[in-house]
């Protein structure tokens, strides 16, 4: 029996891999690393010290001063709703679209297909989206966060090449037990696609999560914007009034701004890091199983 050795090269070049993948693995932590202590620490270390990863004294003062308010609780309720109510429509529109497209014996297909693609190289711009929403009733409203982008192109084209993947005789047997469009879409197609709807779910949830700009060019009602929004306010404008001093021990010291603002972005981050691992796993196989045109 022969045995299979490393040569020198393989084990120099394997150990530059790993420490150049260190390296980055490093550089990428230290930034949340920094932010977690900094929304930790006291207005004094803040202001002495340029960089640290671990506070000298631990405060919770900035997460008091946050969370003194119902402001940051309807935030976060407005970025849950768009963000799940959006995935929905995200799914169920790209899906249902994707299964069309996937039938050969759809008239047009191929033009559809072709302004699909299309869409991906050129864009109306902001001005041009803006008009449209207003034409159509849907300024302050969350359905002009939602609906513009309804559709990812890119996703579209991943999960129609996977639905064309799938084998004929599923659809076929599905037909002669009396299935509809509907139906085998719905029971025989969607069973089978739970990776690749996992993936891309996630896809879209983090970036109705993520998204500010939308909130901020389509809704003018301050009550209305999601967490993104008022993250943005906070750390763009330091005098922001986040919480209510007035229910707050008279001893209470109102936190250093940079400490709020690293707060409210661990409070804006923690959320969709919480939901990340559980899907993490379908990531690979998902973009996998529709990445090779069929």
């Amino acid at each position: 029996m022969r045995y299979k050795f490393d040569s020198v090269g393989e084990k120099v070049f394997d150990g530059f891999n790993y420490l150049a993948l260190s390296i980055f693995a490093i550089i990428t932590i230290l930034p949340f690393i920094y932010i977690v202590s900094g929304s930790f620490a006291t207005e004094a270390e803040i202001s002495e010290r340029t960089f640290f990863l671990f506070p000298r004294d631990i405060s919770i003062s900035a997460y008091q001063y946050i969370f003194s308010s119902n402001t940051i609780f309807r935030s976060i309720g407005i970025s849950i709703y768009i963000t799940v109510i959006g995935t929905f429509v995200n799914l169920t529109f790209t899906l249902t679209m994707a299964y069309a497209l996937a039938r050969r014996s759809l008239i047009g297909r191929n033009v559809i297909m072709n302004l699909v693609i299309f869409s991906m190289m050129f864009s109306g711009g902001m001005i041009p989206s803006y008009l449209v929403v207003k034409s159509l009733g849907l300024i302050n409203t969350y359905s002009a966060v939602i609906l513009p982008g309804a559709i990812s192109a890119f996703i579209l084209i991943i999960i129609k090449n996977f639905f064309q993947q799938l084998p004929p005789g599923l659809e076929e047997s599905a037909r002669i037990d009396g299935c509809t469009d509907i139906g085998v879409l719905w029971r025989i197609v969607l069973p089978l696609s739970k990776p690749i709807i996992a993936t891309f779910g996630l896809f879209y949830a983090v970036g109705h999560w993520n998204n500010f700009f939308s909130s901020l060019l389509f809704l003018n009602d301050h009550t209305k914007w999601p967490l993104q929004v008022l993250l943005r306010e906070i750390v763009m404008l330091s005098q922001l009034a986040v919480g209510d001093m007035s229910g707050m021990d008279p001893n209470f010291v109102q936190p250093p701004d940079q400490s709020v603002k690293m707060a409210v972005i661990v409070v804006g981050t923690v959320p969709i890091l919480m939901v990340y691992p559980f899907l993490q796993k379908h990531f690979a196989k998902g973009v996998l199983l529709g990445s090779i045109k069929g």
